[in-house]
């Protein structure tokens, strides 16, 4: 069985997904675009181009965002902006996504083209909100897409209640399957680190539900969340020791890593480095990590990317096959390669993964996190 473990839907980017209003939902993918490593460039003449200018100004990310004009170009599927009269883009969207959106059935149409035969959908602030649309795709698809629930980290520490009763709504109302955190955006509004302290009554209730909770780590201020420059790979590494002192307080509760590790900071020249603290949380036999390198590393190396095999070899060892877990990052992976091909770099090109390692990774993980027979 084959399981992808990092896959999105969403509506199209301007309409609300679950926010009070669709310009609620476009400040955060006016955040994500001005952030995001992919070049902007000026459309009339594709010459490179700067989108931090859509960052909100003074550095106050709850401050006002710059007035460009921000919005979506839904016949080709891009955000555009103005700036002194000229209109740029940015493809953080990968480009063919009409309308901005990305929907169950085109996921589908891709997982049944490579061979997928189970996805699992994550969540982000600028893709939506919204558990019952979540819910919506994993019915129209059964036994083929499962889901995350959303969680606004950056709503724990002042509004617990309401943020612990939309969590139990979508996992035990909608019947979502997984808790999505991303820490790095609970910064916005406390310095707290996120694993006690305010965050405690939302643990206890969140591990209370009995799922997995996936993480996307980040940095540890306030001044270096995914929407700026990141504080290095110190800051991650202080992330890694608040997750550990996590799973040591909630033994039970099953976790995994998103997208891997921060491919960029690990970068010396053209080569990745592992430093051996790295590997410390997966001592836990509760943590796994996901396999995502074609989204994350496209712009660095070519298919069928040579230059992270060490760095898999070096998962296979410290972490074994047994926590890792195959994920793709679809539809974002296309901008490097296609679906298909998101398979092939690791089963056809990695010859040096056994047989029953390739069967752990590409689906066995996952679908023990998930509790999916593989029968």
């Amino acid at each position: 069985m084959i399981i992808d473990s990092h896959v999105y839907c969403f509506t199209p980017v301007d309409q609300p997904g679950g926010y009070a209003s669709a310009a609620e939902r476009m400040r955060w993918v006016q955040m994500a675009t001005a952030g995001h490593q992919q070049h902007a460039f000026r459309i009339r003449d594709r010459r490179p181009s700067d989108s931090k200018v859509l960052a909100p100004l003074g550095k106050d990310l709850h401050g006002p965002l710059p007035d460009l004009n921000f919005r979506v170009d839904h016949d080709q599927g891009r955000t555009i902006w103005t700036i002194d009269g000229e209109d740029h883009t940015k493809y953080w969207f990968p480009p063919n996504l009409r309308n901005v959106e990305y929907t169950p059935h085109s996921l589908i149409s891709e997982m049944d083209y490579a061979g997928v035969d189970v996805a699992l959908l994550h969540t982000d602030p600028a893709l939506g909100r919204d558990s019952a649309y979540l819910a919506d795709c994993c019915k129209q698809y059964p036994e083929r897409i499962y889901s995350m629930a959303p969680v606004d980290q950056w709503r724990i520490v002042n509004e617990p209640a309401a943020v612990i009763e939309e969590l139990t709504t979508a996992i035990n109302t909608h019947g979502l399957h997984a808790i999505k955190i991303i820490p790095p955006l609970g910064y916005l509004s406390s310095d707290e680190p996120w694993d006690d302290g305010p965050y405690r009554a939302f643990w206890e209730a969140a591990t209370s539900l009995n799922v997995p909770v996936f993480f996307t780590l980040g940095w540890d201020s306030k001044k270096s969340d995914y929407t700026t420059e990141s504080s290095g790979l110190e800051g991650y590494l202080q992330q890694l020791r608040i997750l550990m002192r996590w799973m040591d307080r909630y033994p039970n509760t099953v976790c995994s890593l998103t997208h891997g590790f921060p491919w960029f900071e690990l970068m010396q020249g053209d080569r990745i480095v592992l430093p051996d603290e790295i590997w410390e949380p997966f001592k836990n036999p509760n943590c796994n990590l996901e396999v995502c390198m074609p989204v994350r590393l496209g712009d660095l190396y070519d298919y069928p990317y040579r230059g992270c095999w060490p760095a898999m070899e070096a998962m296979l060892e410290h972490i074994g096959a047994g926590q890792l877990l195959w994920g793709t990052d679809m539809p974002f992976q296309n901008r490097f390669c296609t679906y298909r091909q998101s398979r092939d770099w690791i089963e056809k090109y990695c010859t040096f993964i056994t047989e029953q390692d390739m069967a752990l990774l590409m689906g066995g993980t996952c679908a023990r996190i998930l509790g999916i027979p593989t029968s």
